[in-house]
């Protein structure tokens, strides 16, 4: 496996490949002297994270440029750019697999182009921001191999190319974090799995689902507490648990969300202050009275009432010579509220300028605006977590300090309120109002950013709900049991990109169908639709014999995915519930599971390892490291 990036998802991938998987991975990093910040590899795995520590020392260490070096069972080539020479150096004319996780779309779309001449075999596995542009890379890029290889590219043919995008896989699970009682959705491939966190009282049960899926950690802990979370448990295990939460799957159903609102479109609210409109009221309010006292005084027609009123009012009647008293003390009056009225237009005049000049402009938070979502930071994963949200209905405003960031253009399209300014000044997250919102959801790159953000958002509000984006493991559980001694009864979690990214990432390397990955604290349980047929641990067995706890369980049985992957359905389709002819649930225990049967499955990744046979099943328990595998022919 050859995995070139330039950030930490490179690094998480290789040591899931190699960790895990018990795969040979070359690692295409650049140069030490570019300044690259040295990855923090999480140390849950001893092994692993003493492999890839040893990695990057001799990357940084290494005389000879461009130059693999091996390390253990991996090796580390040092170039600036995927080209054909570094890439040829890293041996992707014999590899099976090619991952392009560079930050840049260019940069991973040129490369690609070149390992497809170089292998048509090659799987590939490319890391895109622009989703649209990415599905017709994959399908340039498997037509291309098709016609390399001559055999047709189908389905189920092990050349493919998956362009996946860490941004979409981990805003799911951010957004979700920041929302109370918001759920976990996975959605690929026209599959929709939503799982939920429940929190029983204590010395109670957990309500039961479809599926327990984990069983939180016992202290509340969400990186690091003294009992870790406990994936896939048994029945026993579920009914021993008193007082521990639970992640459950619960429906499987999705309404779709709302269409936003036309471009440029402005409501008539948004024109005008409510003052204003008050101001207004009052006048046309003045105005209907006077013309009922003058109809009430004179007798006239009502109509005729109503017009000598509007003459009055902007001075255009004759005066009221030789009329009775109250005619001319009407005619006063009216003139009078005329007069009134004149700086009430103008007024609305300008408001109503101001409003479209600065309709394409960022709006600033509103009064009175409370329970909503602080979102730190625009760039690629905050954009997605944005629009996210937004999918949900939930009001958000952006801190962002670079005006130029990318995410700016979504907000202003969503016309979401966004504060500019670094959010380590005071004053700052005061513009968001911090004091009135519901969550603070700190996803900027800079780990120490977010940090501070979060301390500084504390000491305004000590309950706030936080969520932090930390990249280090060991830092984000010092940072989460901290606040959580200062700050008992507030809610702090901690996720990182690189680490929900990973499992996917690899997953498609594999060639396995992986539909996506949900955190459970700081651990990721995979979803993967696979075959029956080759594996001894399911073929022939019951759906109860087929389990195994803390490794895979079998969720449903596909049964529309006989002619491969499942179509997507149409942007303007709602999803209805998918237990109908495609996906059969609450599969009875005794159903013998056969090999021409496709299910999907949730599964640990070590579990998932083993039953792909990429890890002796002893030594996956156990976690010991792997022995080095024969090289592929």
């Amino acid at each position: 496996m050859v995995v070139c990036g330039d950030d930490g998802l490179a690094h998480r991938l290789a040591a899931e490949l190699r960790g895990v998987y018990g795969e040979q991975v070359t690692l295409v990093v650049p140069p030490a002297d570019r300044g690259v910040r040295p990855p923090v590899v999480g140390r849950a795995r001893a092994t692993t994270a003493a492999l890839f520590d040893r990695m990057v020392n001799a990357a940084v260490n290494r005389a000879n440029g461009g130059a693999a070096e091996p390390v253990g069972n991996a090796q580390v080539v040092e170039a600036a750019e995927a080209t054909e020479e570094v890439l040829g150096a890293a041996g992707v004319e014999r590899a099976a697999a090619l991952a392009l996780v560079y930050d840049d779309d260019e940069t991973n779309i040129r490369a690609a182009l070149t390992a497809r001449r170089l292998n048509p075999r090659l799987r590939l596995v490319l890391r895109l921001y622009n989703r649209r542009l990415g599905q017709h890379i994959e399908e340039l890029l498997d037509q291309a191999a098709a016609l390399a290889t001559g055999d047709g590219a189908s389905a189920g043919s092990d050349t493919s190319t998956t362009v996946l995008s860490d941004a979409d896989t981990a805003a799911p699970a951010l957004a979700a974090t920041a929302v109370a009682g918001t759920s976990k959705v996975v959605q690929t491939d026209g599959l929709l799995l939503r799982a939920v966190e429940r929190t029983p009282l204590v010395g109670q049960l957990a309500r039961p689902g479809l599926a327990t899926l984990a069983l939180l950690s016992a202290d509340g802990a969400d990186s690091g507490g003294e009992q870790g979370p406990e994936l896939l448990p048994d029945a026993a295990a579920v009914r021993a648990a008193t007082g521990r939460g639970t992640v459950v799957l619960e429906q499987v159903s999705y309404a779709g969300p709302q269409l936003p609102p036309a471009r440029g479109a402005v409501a008539f609210s948004s024109l005008f202050s409510r003052r204003l409109r008050w101001s207004l009221a009052g006048m046309v309010g003045c105005v209907v009275a006077l013309a009922v006292a003058l109809w009430l005084v004179t007798g006239m027609h009502p109509l005729s009432a109503f017009y000598l009123t509007l003459l009055d009012l902007f001075a255009i009647d004759n005066p009221a010579i030789g009329a009775s008293i109250g005619r001319q003390i009407l005619q006063l009056l009216s003139g009078l509220t005329g007069l009134l009225l004149l700086p009430v237009l103008l007024a609305a005049v300008l408001e109503a300028l101001g409003t479209f000049r600065t309709a394409s402009a960022l709006r600033k938070p509103p009064r009175g605006l409370g329970g909503h979502v602080v979102l730190l930071g625009l760039g690629k994963i905050g954009t997605r977590v944005l629009t996210r949200l937004r999918e949900l209905h939930i009001p958000v405003v952006c801190v962002e300090s670079d005006p130029d960031a990318r995410g700016l253009a979504t907000a202003r399209r969503l016309r979401v309120p966004v504060v500019l300014g670094d959010v380590t000044q005071e004053g700052v997250l005061e513009a968001a109002k911090i004091h009135r919102a519901h969550a603070l959801l700190a996803v900027t790159s800079a780990d120490t950013t977010n940090l501070e953000a979060a301390l500084y958002a504390r000491s305004v509000r000590p309950d706030l709900r936080v969520v932090l984006r930390l990249y280090d493991d060991d830092f984000a559980t010092a940072v989460y049991r901290t606040l959580r001694a200062a700050h008992p009864r507030a809610s702090t979690r901690s996720r990182s990109v690189s680490h929900l990214a990973a499992p996917a990432f690899a997953g498609a390397m594999m060639g396995r169908q992986i539909l996506g990955a949900i955190p459970v604290e700081r651990r990721v349980l995979l979803f993967a639709a696979m075959n029956v047929a080759g594996h001894p641990q399911l073929e022939g067995k019951t759906v109860a014999e087929a389990f195994r706890a803390g490794a895979w369980r079998v969720l449903a049985l596909d049964t529309g995915a006989a002619g491969g992957r499942r179509e997507e359905p149409a942007a303007e389709e709602a999803y209805e519930d998918v237990r109908g002819p495609g996906l059969v649930w609450d599969l009875p225990e005794d159903r013998v599971l056969k090999g021409s049967d496709r299910v999907v499955l949730a599964a640990t990744r070590r579990g998932l390892a083993e039953l792909l046979g990429r890890r002796p099943p002893e030594r996956a328990l156990l976690g010991a490291a792997a022995p080095r595998p024969p090289l592929r022919p």
